[in-house]
């Protein structure tokens, strides 16, 4: 438990926006996982579900070991945020087979504003001046991209990726909840039942993974899922829902760039657009808006 010393508070805030950062950093490279040539190969209709599927459960055999298992205890919290955690799951790993990246990840954060708003309606957090600021930037973002993209082939998967938004929220007002619990014990819970709902599904499909398929896949679930989301939730303990969502919309600015450079997928202006109102809200909260050290 933190301690109720300012400068301990602040230091502990500190680390916990440091592993938000790192979070959304890892997280960022779903893209690039998702949209290489061996996951290319994997026909259209069973790529969302067969990697949303290994993927997850990739992260729940590498967070296990850190599990203390005499400390276990399932609530129904537990299993809300769990289902909550499926369905952002293969929401969004859909969507990423369907439009672009950057259309995706941003879409996906409209998240923002569900969190902020079950922020005040669960624990009356009302957030910081600055909070709020650059959350106007980011719905400014996302509408905008929203807007800009609402037809074409693309609109399916814009359709998914606003629908994992609401279900990220719950995913992060779950952890909040439940931040007295072991952190390792909350994304082992998610991954593995993420994993299990989509298991008998994908075991009807007709394709054999490569070994080099494989080995993407455990990546995508080792390091872009199971380590962040680990990271996420020591964080959201000690930092504020509002200032955690908007934290981790690094991974929006950054997932569409790893994919433009290493992949060479080039997004319409309209979504960069909306990802740099997006970065700029970040940007006013952190400068005009920094947080003072007493």
């Amino acid at each position: 438990m933190a301690s109720d010393h300012p400068s301990q508070q602040t230091s502990d805030s500190t680390r916990g926006r440091l592993l938000l950062l790192s979070a959304a950093i890892l997280w960022s490279t779903s893209g690039l996982f998702v949209k290489c040539s061996p996951m290319q190969a994997i026909p259209l209709e069973l790529r969302g579900p067969l990697v949303a599927c290994y993927r997850v459960l990739f992260a729940a055999a590498v967070i296990a070991p850190f599990i203390r298992w005499k400390n276990v205890r399932l609530r129904p919290t537990h299993i809300g945020m769990a289902l909550s955690y499926a369905a952002m799951n293969m929401l969004y790993v859909t969507a990423l087979t369907r439009t672009t990246a950057a259309a995706a990840i941003f879409l996906q954060y409209t998240s923002t504003a569900w969190a902020y708003l079950f922020g005040i309606l669960l624990w009356r957090e009302w957030g910081d001046r600055g909070s709020r600021v650059a959350l106007i930037f980011a719905m400014c973002g996302i509408t905008w991209i929203v807007v800009a993209e609402w037809n074409g082939e693309q609109l399916t998967g814009n359709l998914y990726a606003l629908a994992s938004g609401l279900t990220y929220a719950g995913v992060v007002i779950g952890l909040r909840t439940l931040r007295g619990e072991q952190a390792a014990w909350l994304v082992f819970l998610n991954s593995l039942v993420a994993g299990l709902v989509l298991l008998p599904w994908v075991l009807t499909f007709d394709v054999v993974l490569t070994p080099v398929q494989w080995t993407v896949i455990g990546c995508l679930g080792i390091f872009q899922m199971g380590v962040p989301y680990l990271l996420f939730a020591l964080g959201v303990r000690v930092v504020q829902v509002s200032e955690a969502a908007l934290l981790t919309l690094l991974e929006a600015v950054l997932n569409p760039i790893w994919v433009w450079i290493f992949i060479g997928e080039v997004a319409p202006l309209s979504t960069w657009i909306g990802g740099m109102l997006i970065l700029a809200g970040l940007v006013v909260r952190y400068t005009v808006f920094a947080p003072k050290i007493p």
